[in-house]
């Protein structure tokens, strides 16, 4: 077996990397319309100021400070990896180039595993606890009758429930989308290449693998809505009316404008055509470019 040079190994870690950054760039995230991006630079980050919808108010004598809520809120970061494995003998038969479309496939599923978590995140969503303590969906929902937070608590539904597989009316025309995702570490790829390296030693394969370090979380439920309900012209209104009327504390209005309905690909079909077809039975469909439609690749 001949020997392996520096050289050849730096020139081959040039191709794979190549192959993987193409994978990265051929990646169409979808996450960053629905996201909000945080940066995280300890183990976990504490969101204290969910919970506080800020509010204008006539300013009259010293200023009112609202305290940020508490909510304790936190979202752990989390690492993933994936690992690919380069035979030597491969390498030593110049049979490489049978590696390039696996580490492109890599870097693309490295770039998509944020549309992933995020996907995961809706779904279980009705599963998931948010800063009060529901579930980030939930029919219960405490909105106070004070602006401060106190008072008599009104429960408040984000959720319809039904038989079918959920869809999503979510509010993004702000700079806090529904979901975060919290970038710890970005993703990146590291080689164990050194011919004396202990796995080549003992297994004749060199070992190529991705890391990452994030997590996902919610914001504020008031700007996202589920439904399990069929997916029709009179529910989807229904959503977007209730959205609408959302109120915080104290009887504020907090002007939420759904801008984007989510689907899974099962309903693509039924989803444009309320949204996109012209007529809507005999008469114009009034949905035509109400919401954007998002077909969310993993729900």
């Amino acid at each position: 077996m001949a020997a392996i040079s520096h050289a050849l190994i730096k020139a081959l870690n040039v191709g794979f990397d190549k192959s993987f950054q193409t994978g990265v760039g051929n990646a169409e995230s979808q996450y960053l319309k629905i996201t909000t991006v945080t940066k995280s630079n300890t183990s976990s980050t504490t969101y204290g100021w969910l919970g506080k919808w800020p509010a204008m108010r006539e300013w009259i004598g010293a200023r009112v400070i609202q305290d940020i809520s508490n909510s304790g809120y936190n979202i752990v970061n989390k690492k993933y990896e994936s690992t690919i494995g380069v035979d030597r003998v491969d390498i030593d038969d110049d049979n490489v180039g049978i590696y390039a479309p696996l580490f492109e496939e890599m870097g693309r599923e490295g770039a998509s595993f944020p549309d992933q978590l995020v996907g995961a995140l809706l779904a279980a969503g009705d599963k998931t606890p948010c800063y009060d303590g529901q579930n980030f969906f939930d029919a219960e929902h405490p909105v106070y009758e004070n602006h401060d937070g106190t008072g008599t608590a009104k429960m408040v539904s984000n959720i319809t429930e039904g038989n079918g597989s959920p869809w999503f009316v979510l509010d993004c025309s702000r700079s806090l989308k529904p979901i975060i995702y919290q970038e710890r570490d970005a993703l990146e790829m590291t080689a164990m290449d050194k011919v004396d390296d202990e796995n080549v030693f003992t297994f004749d394969q060199f070992r190529y693998g991705t890391r990452v370090r994030c997590n996902v979380g919610v914001g504020f439920w008031q700007m996202a809505h589920m439904s399990k309900a069929e997916l029709n012209a009179e529910n989807l209104w229904d959503v977007i009316q209730k959205m609408r009327q959302v109120q915080g504390d104290g009887g504020k209005r907090l002007g939420i404008k759904p801008t984007i309905l989510v689907v899974s690909p099962d309903r693509e079909k039924e989803a444009r055509r309320l949204l996109e077809r012209e007529l809507d039975s005999a008469s114009s469909n009034e949905l035509k470019g109400r919401l954007e439609l998002m077909v969310y690749d993993y729900l």
